[in-house]
């Protein structure tokens, strides 16, 4: 229809202007000023005449085909929503209970009662050294202590009963003490020829064999894990001491195992270190299948900033104008299906995830305009997809 009435216009102009080409020629070449003053007049009114009326047409064209003029924009209704932010820094998985075991007593490991991966509880025998002889020390110095124990009460009867001197009492109860705590010394050395487990854990990995000799606080010999309480350990920069405290929210990525938990800080460290200006925190994660093991390397991410009924924006979205303020466009409607674009000055506050915070220039209900708004100026025309897929009304 646009075209036909185009080609319309054009063909009247040119029959016009064909119709009097020679009329035209005739009076410059006659020469006659009056004459050629009052063709001018007459086609320049003629001339006005189809100018009014092709702008009429083009308004009328215009407001029936506004939607294939105007600029086609994607729009995303703006709600209040919770706006948290997010440091992260690197951590490592620890647990207080990891340890290698060393011997306390000197000799030949003759037993290893268990093997590796086989879990054990606190106490529990692990491994035996040979006492050298201490067995049968402790059994004759035990039999001694029975004896002056026996002659202690004896002498303690007869005491009672005003027999016998002083001394005699005295004697047998220095003899006795004596040897009971010969006996104590001798059962506390046999005693550390026995390895128990000093926790409920695992036992990771038996490092010395049986029928080596071991030497007291020197030889490796077992070591064993408990994965019930691990945490992790990350140093967070000092300048977020005051943003981090004991239940702080915190997630916890471990990109070797393709996890992530949620938790909290339970521990807070009281010291700065000097040479990285840095702070530790410890946060407990769990370990239900026994996935996680001590020293993977984590991902921590501390919630230093949490606003309520914020108002958040695409960063892609935020443009700078030439003042060096931010700003960003909303759709004004003004039909059914176009509207005009009105151009915003913001005030940002913290972005995490490509998202930013509005604190100034937006409110709750306003249509954001989204795919489309690099191109735009303020009051520029606009119409929405039809297909508009960040429309959340």
């Amino acid at each position: 229809m646009k075209k036909l009435i185009t080609i319309s216009i054009v063909a009247l102009l040119l029959a016009s202007c064909g119709n009097k080409e020679e009329s035209v020629d005739e009076l410059v070449a006659n020469g006659d000023l009056a004459e050629l003053r009052a063709k001018k007049t007459e086609l320049s009114t003629q001339q006005s005449e189809i100018k009014s009326e092709i702008d009429k047409l083009n308004a009328a064209i215009a407001k029936k085909d506004t939607k294939k003029r105007a600029p086609l924009v994607t729009v995303q209704t703006l709600n209040d929503s919770i706006f948290k932010h997010y440091i992260e820094v690197q951590g490592n998985v620890e647990t207080d209970e990891n340890i290698i075991i060393y011997p306390e007593f000197s000799g030949i490991l003759t037993r290893v009662f268990v093997t590796e991966g086989q879990r054990v509880t606190k106490g529990q025998q692990l491994a035996k050294i040979d006492d050298g002889g201490l067995s049968s020390q402790l059994a004759r110095q035990e039999a001694q202590t029975t004896l002056a124990k026996t002659t202690f009460e004896r002498q303690k009867r007869l005491w009672d009963q005003k027999i016998g001197s002083e001394i005699q009492f005295l004697e047998a109860q220095t003899n006795y003490e004596a040897s009971k705590a010969a006996s104590d010394q001798l059962r506390s050395q046999v005693g550390k020829t026995v390895i128990t487990a000093p926790f409920t854990g695992v036992v990771d990995n038996i490092i010395a064999e049986q029928g080596q000799v071991v030497n007291q606080g020197q030889t490796e010999v077992i070591r064993l894990v408990n994965l019930d309480d691990m945490y992790v350990n990350a140093a967070v920069p000092e300048s977020y001491l005051s943003a981090v405290s004991r239940g702080t929210e915190v997630i916890i990525a471990l990109s070797s195992l393709g996890k992530e938990f949620e938790g909290t800080v339970r521990q807070v460290g009281n010291y700065v270190n000097p040479n990285n200006r840095t702070f530790n925190v410890k946060v407990s994660i769990p370990n239900a299948d026994n996935s996680v093991k001590p020293n993977l390397i984590a991902t921590v991410k501390v919630n230093d900033y949490t606003a309520s009924d914020a108002i958040t924006i695409p960063e892609n979205v935020l443009q700078e104008n030439a003042a060096g303020e931010s700003i960003a466009y909303v759709y004004e409607p003004v039909t059914d299906s176009t509207g005009t674009a009105r151009q915003i000055k913001l005030q940002k506050g913290y972005n995490y995830q490509d998202q930013v915070e509005i604190t100034s220039g937006l409110e709750e209900g306003q249509k954001l305009i989204v795919e489309g708004a690099r191109t735009l100026r303020d009051g520029q025309e606009v119409a929405i997809r039809e297909d508009n897929a960040t429309d959340n009304q």
